[in-house]
């Protein structure tokens, strides 16, 4: 998973970002200012990172993620913003972002939060995991869904949030893909859960699944 894309209305970084990206054994298959066009772009791409400034020219990158997460269910999302606006990281978070990283980092720490959002795993930096424990503490106090999953319901959640396909977590638990998928339908409707994105997002709030903080 090396094929991304560029949303970021910041042209000198993402220029410069693509030229350290496209050296570094990443494809980047474009880039846009605004997400209506990056959105046409995406469709049509189907990169498997998109790389997101928090808020683009027109308007909040929540917005770019929902649309391409409902319409691509497999892509991978990570903001690359110094924006700690609260309401926008939980914006961010509840559209289905996998991870945040800071422009203000060494380029090391960026490369490992692709790598590992590429990898189907979530990445926070350090300078975001204060906000976002606050982010997730209130959408905790605010849930009212009740995880009345069964043990594998659970389990198939967790491998999901993780990154891992039907086909993936058969092998795994040595059982076939349909019942995966039978136990998959089963957890997204108890969970009123819709795509990927959702999965992830539930897991992560959840403490389901690990999230890398870096320090």
């Amino acid at each position: 998973m090396n094929q991304l894309y560029i949303a970021d209305s910041q042209k000198a970084v993402t220029q410069m970002l693509v030229e350290c990206l496209n050296s570094r054994g990443f494809d980047v298959l474009g880039s846009s200012v605004n997400s209506s066009d990056a959105f046409a772009e995406i469709i049509e791409l189907k990169p498997d990172v998109l790389v997101m400034e928090m808020v683009l020219s027109d308007g909040p990158a929540s917005g770019l993620i929902e649309k391409v997460a409902s319409a691509l269910p497999e892509t991978r999302f990570l903001i690359f913003s110094d924006n700690k606006e609260p309401d926008h990281v939980k914006a961010s978070l509840q559209a289905g972002a996998h991870g945040f990283v800071e422009k203000s980092v060494e380029f090391g720490i960026v490369l490992n939060a692709l790598n590992i959002v590429a990898d189907g795993g979530c990445f926070f930096g350090f300078n975001i995991t204060e906000v976002l424990r606050s982010v997730v503490r209130s959408i905790d106090r605010s849930s009212e869904r009740t995880d009345n999953l069964t043990a594998r319901e659970r389990e198939v959640l967790t491998f999901i949030a993780s990154g891992n396909s039907n086909k993936d977590i058969a092998l795994k638990l040595g059982l076939s893909v349909k019942t995966i998928d039978n136990h998959r339908c089963s957890m997204m409707r108890k969970l009123d859960l819709h795509n990927v994105a959702d999965i992830t997002r539930y897991a992560v709030e959840h403490r389901i699944v690990d999230v890398t903080f870096v320090v």
